[in-house]
């Protein structure tokens, strides 16, 4: 069908007020909300988000992983669907907005059709992702990334088959969570920028360019603990001198990326980490972020040339331990297109940027076509109470949604 999206318009003020009624669910004595995956909170928000699903027209099931699916039915019923959400679990200390605006955001892009008696050609789905701040086990279900492997919950002191059967998953039906093209055309979610780029330079839409991809190492490296008074400097075998080396090698590694990445050296142990000992052992990692996979792979090659030459240089041992590697996952062409003409057409300014932080996105990004709206995230701080995104800028982030959301339907007919 062809919908004038003109004249489609989210209601503001019912999805600020769906924000601040979440934000209650969970809230801490100093502001912050904590709602774990799982939790008694986390199941008494979920009851709530499917309440004002269902009061938006749509059916709602949970999947074998926990993801609630409200789905409003098209008048095409042989065509797959187009997707939005995002996750309503917060980190142990949070903020208001983080996931959740892309969940009620969708709601009420679904709601407003539903009220004008719209059905687009194309059913649209709002999913609801379960423990994106942990496992993501919601989003890499879908995607086919979970192989039955048992894992462990750190957050719940708890397994897995017992965190899922609290939110009505199934644990031994796990492969049954999974998706594809086939039944899922595209994914769009809106998310807060969690970073200072559109707050700083005064951007309203941020045209995210896709998910990071991640490489995270481990590295130990080993001297010889000594008396820091009596080893002359030229005799030592100083670790953490070492370690300096190593911080000051990422850093200028990516400097020297033209694709801009990002790499840090976030933690760092030392041993015996005395004051009068030469520190015979540090354990640091290194995480390096971009949306090229030939990038990350030259960093990865660039560390390992470093960290061969600081061993000699500090006479120390250094080995290099991978921990993590996520593929980056690129938004689509298609749908970066639709995003900004619908932000020239309703008069938002836009700017095209990485996201370098994880999103249930990225998993949905290596089954279908993937998009991400960003709105600006005061100062850019997020996972905090101090996380603001004013009542303007969700409004907008929705609206940009609502007529993403129908513009797809045609392009993707």
């Amino acid at each position: 069908m062809t919908v004038l999206t003109t004249a489609l318009a989210v209601n503001g003020d019912r999805l600020n007020q769906h924000i601040d009624q979440l934000a209650e669910l969970g809230r801490l004595p100093h502001g912050g909300i904590r709602r774990l995956a799982f939790s008694p909170e986390d199941c008494q928000a979920r009851q709530r988000v499917r309440q004002w699903m269902e009061q938006a027209g749509m059916k709602v099931r949970v999947d074998a992983a926990g993801n609630m699916i409200g789905r409003y039915a098209g008048q095409q019923t042989k065509l797959s669907a187009i997707a939005t959400g995002s996750h309503i679990d917060t980190v142990p200390a949070g903020g208001r907005y983080d996931g959740v605006l892309g969940v009620l955001a969708g709601i009420e892009a679904v709601q407003s059709l539903h009220e004008q008696g719209l059905r687009l050609d194309h059913p649209l789905e709002v999913i609801v992702f379960s423990d994106e701040e942990s496992s993501m086990i919601g989003s890499r279900a879908i995607a086919g990334a979970v192989k039955g492997e048992a894992i462990y919950h750190p957050e719940q002191g708890t397994s897995i088959q017992a965190c899922l059967d609290a939110v009505g998953g199934d644990w031994s039906r796990i492969l049954s969570a999974r998706r594809s093209r086939e039944d899922m055309a595209a994914f769009v979610e809106l998310h807060v920028e969690q970073g200072s780029v559109l707050d700083s330079k005064g951007y309203e839409i941020g045209v995210v360019d896709g998910v990071v991809g991640m490489n995270r190492y481990a590295i130990t490296i080993t001297g010889v603990p000594n008396h820091a008074g009596t080893t002359p400097m030229d005799m030592r075998h100083d670790a953490l001198v070492a370690a300096a080396q190593v911080t000051l090698a990422v850093q200028a590694i990516a400097l020297e990326q033209p694709s801009r990445p990002v790499a840090t050296v976030g933690s760092l142990n030392v041993s015996p980490n005395a004051a009068n000992i030469v520190p015979g052992r540090v354990e640091l990692t290194v995480d390096m972020r971009d949306l090229s996979q030939d990038c990350l792979d030259d960093m990865t090659y660039q560390l390992s040339r470093h960290l061969q030459a600081i061993a000699a240089k500090t006479r120390t041992d250094i080995d290099m331990t991978p921990i993590l590697k996520v593929k980056p996952s690129p938004a689509a062409t298609s749908i970066k297109s639709v995003i900004r003409e619908v932000c020239q057409d309703l008069g938002f300014s836009a700017h095209a940027l990485p996201s370098r932080a994880g999103h249930d996105a990225m998993e949905m990004g290596h089954i279908t076509d993937m998009g991400m709206i960003f709105v600006p995230s005061h100062a850019g701080i997020s996972h905090s109470d101090q996380e603001y995104t004013s009542p303007e800028q969700c409004t907008q982030g929705a609206t940009v949604l609502l007529h993403t959301l129908v513009r797809l339907d045609q392009v993707y007919s």
